[in-house]
């Protein structure tokens, strides 16, 4: 997972220039299993921004491509738009929100391509909203899931799986 093929790194160097010149659609196949899945949301992992960086803030951005779709609609972003920390948020709340069958878990990202907030309903039900767009000046995208909370073990699994490969690296806080 921490090398990128050629396919990601033409997706990840040309995501922040100029989100439309590429068709991540045509590559989609070629970029493999994505590391975290939840029903229409997907994100690979492709490495840190910086691999040389130790602190906390240059050493945690993650490079990852991030697709969302349902019923025709299909959304793609890529860059260094996740920090460590916030798929460890996302998954610590997740994890309590599966053992008390309450509350909410949400991946608030710094950058504004990527958000995701879910809220526990009646008996085990959760309500997913994801916000992904590749360029958050021009275009809005927001999807709606219902699903159970017999979804969050794998995905809680998943992104324990990203941070044993991109430990958060704590130094100069």
């Amino acid at each position: 997972m921490g090398r990128l093929t050629e396919t990601a790194q033409l997706l990840v160097r040309h995501a922040k220039r100029s989100p439309c010149d590429l068709s991540m659609t045509e590559h989609a196949d070629k970029l493999g299993p994505p590391q975290i899945r939840l029903v229409g949301l997907q994100i690979w992992g492709h490495g840190r921004q910086i691999p040389e960086a130790t602190d906390y803030w240059d050493g945690n951005w993650l490079n990852v491509t991030a697709h969302c779709g349902a019923m025709g609609a299909d959304v793609w972003t890529s860059g260094a738009i996740i920090h460590l920390p916030e798929i460890k948020d996302w998954a610590d709340a997740c994890e309590k929100m599966y053992k008390t069958l309450s509350g909410d878990a949400k991946l608030v990202c710094m950058e504004p391509e990527l958000a995701v907030e879910m809220k526990m309903r009646e008996h085990g039900h959760i309500s997913m909203e994801v916000s992904i767009t590749p360029d958050h000046r021009t275009q809005e995208h927001r999807f709606e899931f219902e699903i159970d909370q017999s979804y969050l073990k794998e995905m809680i699994t998943e992104c324990h799986h990203v941070l044993a490969a991109y430990p958060i690296r704590k130094g100069n806080r």
